[in-house]
C-alpha cells in the first residue's frame, strides 16, 4: 500500500510503503481501541507509526465508525428544478468552448476525409453520376433499335429471296410454259414480300428517331436550359450553379449501383428470368437437357437475335455425330433449361440452302403463342373469287409467318379432342373451296350439329342427317362420278385433270369431299366396313380425276379409320390432344418420339394444330378464324360468285340432264329418247291430267335424234335399246293408217339402267 502525504510539503519524495499479508497479522488486542488519526493535515515523521497503526487497522477491519446524525428535511421536493440541461458549470467557460470547437472541427475532419475516400469507390458522387448518365442514356435509347435491326434483318433475307426468284423467273425458258407461270407468280409474291419487309424496316427507323427525338428532348432540354438561363441571369456564376445542378441531378439518378450479371453459370439463369439469349446460355441449356456432353458445344451458325415480336431466334449446328432427332426428341428437357413452356419452344430442322442433318432452328416466344386477338381472316379482304388450284393460306405459325397449302391431288386428315377447334379450323379450306366457282361441294356432317349448314345452299350433294345409309349413297355417286371422269381423260387422252382441262371441261371441275366426324360413318355395324372400302377406293384413285377428300374426326385410330385408309391421308393436321398416342395416330407412328406431339399443345391455344402438309416436319399453325357473322358474309359472296358463274346446283337433276353429264353418244342418244317421251306426255296431259305415254313409233325417235343432231339408224338404235318380244308388237299411231314398230318407255329406262346404273 502506497501512501501519499497531503501536507503542504511538495518537496517530499519518500514513500512509506507497507506490504499486508493477509492471515499474517498480529496477535488480537483486547484492550480498549483508541480512536483513529485523522488522515488530514500535517504529519510528522514522529507521527508516522502511529499513521501505518490506523492504516493497518482499517484493513483488519477493526474501526467502528462514528454515529452520522442526518437532519430530515420534511419540504424538499426532487422533482422542483428548471428547464434549463444538465451542463456542467466548466463547460462554459472557455475551456469548455474550445473543447467544444476542437470535437466540431475533429468530426468535420474526418467527414471530410471518408468523402475523399469514399470518391474512389462506386459510392463516389463522380461514379453517380456515370452511372446516371449512362441511364439517362439508356432510356433515351431505347428499344426500337432491336425492332428495326429485326426488320433489317427479315427486310435483307426477303430481298435476297426476291432476287433469287427473280433469277429464276428470268432465266426459266419459255418453252416450259407451266413452270415459267409458277417462277413468274413467286417472283411476284417474293417481291411484294420484300417491298413490304422493305416499307416496315423504313417505318421502324423512323419510328425509332421520333420517339428518341422526344426522349432526348425530355431527357437533356432541362439541364441545358438550367445552365443556359443560369448563365443569362449571372454570368458564370449562374452557369456554375446550373451544372452544379446536373451534377447533383444526374448523381441521385445513378445513387444505385448498377449490378451485371458477369458469370451467368454462377447463378443459373433463363430466358424466362428476362435474360437474353448467349451462345454459353444455348451450350449450357443443351448440355442441361443431356443433349450434347459437359465438354461438348454448339456451333453458331446465326447468332441469337430478338425480333419484333420479342422473340429469340437462333440457328445452331449439335456436334458431329449427334443428330437433330434427339434434340427434338428433347423437346420437353430443353424448354425447361430455357425456362419457358413447352409451347413457347420450337425447335425445326433447318430448310434453308446448305442445310444439314444436325442443323437446328430454334425459336423461342416471349410469350405463350396463339393465345391473343386473332387477326382477320385473309378472305375477308378477298375482293375477287379465290382460286382452289392455288395455295390456300391456313393461318400464321409461332412466327407469325403465313402458312399455306396446296390441295390439289391430296387429300386430308383432321383430329383433335372435343373443343380444340376442328370445325373453326376446317373454315379455312371450306371457305376457300366456296368462294371459288369452279369448285363441286360434296358435304357430310357426322354430327349433325349445325356446323355445315350454311354451306347447303352452294352443295351438289349434302348429307346432313348423320345417316349412314345415306352417307354410303353419297360415296356410290361420287365413284360413279369418278369413274366417268377417267372415261372422260381416257377419251381426250389426258392423264390427270389438270386447271385447263376442268375450265374447258365443267364435268372435271375439282370435287371436294367433306366429311366431318367420321368415326359415325365407320363405326356403324351395317354400313360401316362398306364406307371404310369405298372411302379407300375414292381417295386411293380420285386424286388424278380432280376429286379431294378431307376428313375430320376426333380420334381417328385404327377402331375408328382403318390404317389402310389413314395411310392415305396425305395432308394430316393434329390439333390438341390428350395424349401422345392419341397424336400419333393423326401425325403418324413415331411422331410424338421424334419430338412432334400435339399434346404439347396447351389448351389456352385453341385453334393451334401441327400441320404436316408439305416438308419433312410438321408446323405448329393456328387456323384464321372467322365468326359466323363473318362466314355468313363469305357464303353470301360464294352465293353471288356461283350465280354469275352458273355454277350453283340446281336440285335434284332429270334423268336425261344426268346422262348429258356422261358425256358419251349412247348416253347422248337416250336423253334425247327421255326428252322426247317427255315432251309427248307432257302434251297428253294438257288434254287430260290422267292421260301417259308410255310407247313411241320408232320413226317418231329416229326424226328426233336427227333432228337434235345425232346420226343414228334405226339398227343401232335398236341394238341400243333392246326390246322383249311382247314389247316389239306393232301399235297403231295417230295419223298412221297402218300400225307401227316402236319403242316403249319401259326399255328405254331398262337400257339406262343396265349401261349407266341411274334410275328415274
Amino acid at each position: 500500500m502506497t501512501e501519499m502525504p497531503t501536507g503542504p510539503g511538495t518537496d517530499r519524495t519518500d514513500l512509506a510503503t507497507i506490504t499486508y499479508l493477509p492471515g499474517a497479522g498480529p496477535a488480537t488486542d483486547a484492550s480498549t481501541t483508541p480512536a483513529a488519526p485523522a488522515l488530514g493535515g500535517m504529519t510528522e515523521p514522529t507521527d508516522r507509526a502511529a499513521v501505518v497503526e490506523s492504516a493497518r487497522r482499517v484493513l483488519e477491519g477493526r474501526v467502528t465508525p462514528a454515529p452520522v446524525e442526518l437532519e430530515k428535511v420534511d419540504d424538499l421536493d426532487l422533482d422542483a428544478f428548471d428547464a434549463r440541461p444538465l451542463i456542467p458549470a466548466w463547460a462554459k467557460t472557455p475551456e469548455g468552448w474550445a473543447m467544444y470547437s476542437g470535437v466540431l472541427y475533429r468530426s468535420r475532419l474526418r467527414a471530410y476525409r471518408r468523402w475523399v475516400r469514399r470518391q474512389r469507390t462506386d459510392r463516389g458522387h463522380v461514379a453517380q453520376f456515370k452511372r446516371g448518365a449512362r441511364r439517362v442514356q439508356d432510356w433515351v435509347v431505347g428499344f426500337e433499335g432491336i425492332q428495326a435491326q429485326a426488320l433489317a434483318h427479315q427486310a435483307h433475307t426477303a430481298a435476297k429471296e426476291a432476287r433469287a426468284a427473280a433469277r429464276a423467273a428470268r432465266f426459266t425458258p419459255a418453252l416450259m410454259k407451266k413452270k415459267k407461270e409458277v417462277a413468274l407468280r413467286e417472283a411476284d409474291r417474293t417481291q411484294t414480300v420484300a417491298m413490304q419487309a422493305v416499307t416496315a424496316h423504313k417505318k421502324a427507323k423512323q419510328y425509332r428517331r421520333t420517339m428518341r427525338s422526344l426522349r432526348c428532348g425530355a431527357a437533356y432540354g432541362p439541364p441545358l436550359s438550367a445552365i443556359g438561363a443560369g448563365y443569362l441571369q449571372a454570368g458564370w456564376f449562374g452557369a456554375s450553379a446550373g451544372a452544379f445542378a446536373t451534377f447533383a441531378g444526374g448523381a441521385f439518378a445513378g445513387r444505385h449501383v448498377i449490378t451485371e450479371e458477369t458469370d451467368w453459370s454462377a447463378d443459373w439463369r433463363s430466358l424466362g428470368d428476362g435474360d437474353p439469349m448467349t451462345a454459353p446460355m444455348l451450350d449450357n441449356c443443351f448440355q442441361a437437357a443431356k443433349v450434347i456432353g459437359a465438354d461438348e458445344s454448339l456451333a453458331i451458325i446465326q447468332m441469337p437475335m430478338l425480333d419484333a415480336r420479342g422473340a429469340w431466334s437462333a440457328v445452331v449446328d449439335l456436334p458431329p455425330g449427334i443428330p437433330a432427332k434427339k434434340a427434338m426428341r428433347a423437346h420437353a428437357e430443353l424448354a425447361s433449361a430455357f425456362g419457358v413452356e413447352e409451347a413457347q419452344l420450337s425447335i425445326t430442322k433447318s430448310k434453308a440452302k446448305g442445310a444439314r442433318a444436325g442443323r437446328l432452328e430454334l425459336y423461342v416466344s416471349k410469350e405463350l403463342p396463339f393465345t391473343g386477338d386473332v387477326d382477320p381472316g385473309p378472305l375477308l379482304a378477298l375482293e375477287a373469287a379465290a382460286n382452289f388450284w392455288g395455295r390456300i393460306q391456313i393461318g400464321p405459325d409461332v412466327r407469325g409467318l403465313p402458312i399455306s397449302i396446296s390441295v390439289v391431288e391430296r387429300s386430308g386428315l383432321i383430329g383433335g379432342e372435343p373443343g380444340a377447334g376442328k370445325s373453326a379450323s376446317g373454315n379455312t379450306i371450306l371457305l376457300a373451296a366456296a368462294l371459288d366457282p369452279r369448285v363441286i361441294l360434296w358435304l357430310a356432317d357426322g354430327k349433325g350439329g349445325g356446323d355445315l349448314e350454311p354451306f347447303e345452299p352452294l352443295c351438289e350433294y349434302y348429307e346432313g342427317a348423320a345417316d349412314p345409309e345415306a352417307f354410303d349413297e353419297m360415296l356410290d355417286a361420287a365413284i360413279r362420278d369418278m369413274k366417268h371422269r377417267y372415261a372422260l381423260l381416257k377419251k381426250l387422252g389426258k392423264r390427270k385433270v389438270t386447271e385447263e382441262l376442268a375450265n374447258k371441261y365443267p364435268e372435271l371441275r375439282q370435287k371436294l369431299l367433306w366429311v366431318d366426324e367420321l368415326m359415325l360413318y365407320t363405326t356403324d355395324e351395317d354400313f360401316g366396313k362398306k364406307i371404310t372400302k369405298k372411302l379407300r377406293n375414292l381417295v386411293s384413285r380420285g386424286r388424278a380425276a380432280g376429286i379431294i377428300t378431307f376428313c375430320a374426326t376426333q380420334k381417328p385410330g385404327s377402331d375408328v379409320v382403318d390404317t389402310s385408309l389413314r395411310d392415305l391421308l396425305s395432308i394430316r393436321w393434329a390439333l390438341r390432344c390428350t395424349t401422345p398416342e392419341a397424336s400419333d395416330t393423326i401425325l403418324g407412328k413415331g411422331a410424338a418420339a421424334s419430338g412432334y406431339s400435339a399434346k404439347t399443345i396447351e389448351p389456352e391455344m385453341r385453334g393451334a394444330g401441327l400441320l404436316w402438309a408439305e416438308g419433312s416436319n410438321p408446323v405448329l399453325v393456328r387456323a384464321d378464324y372467322y365468326t359466323d357473322e363473318q362466314v355468313k358474309e363469305l357464303l353470301e359472296r360464294a352465293h353471288d360468285l356461283r350465280a354469275k358463274a352458273g355454277t350453283l346446283p340446281e336440285g335434284p337433276k332429270s334423268l336425261a340432264d344426268q346422262l348429258r353429264e356422261k358425256g358419251e353418244d349412247d348416253a347422248q342418244v337416250l336423253a334425247v329418247l327421255l326428252d322426247v317421251f317427255n315432251a309427248y306426255d307432257q302434251d297428253a296431259k294438257a288434254d287430260d291430267e290422267n292421260a301417259a305415254v308410255d310407247w313411241l313409233p320408232g320413226t317418231v325417235l329416229v326424226d328426233a335424234l336427227k333432228a337434235a343432231g345425232l346420226d343414228i339408224t334405226p339398227e343401232k338404235l335398236a341394238r341400243l335399246v333392246v326390246r322383249e318380244a311382247d314389247e316389239k308388237a306393232k301399235r297403231a299411231w295417230e295419223g298412221s293408217k297402218s300400225a307401227l314398230n316402236g319403242y316403249p318407255l319401259a326399255a328405254v329406262l331398262r337400257a339406262v339402267q343396265s349401261k349407266y346404273g341411274l334410275t328415274a
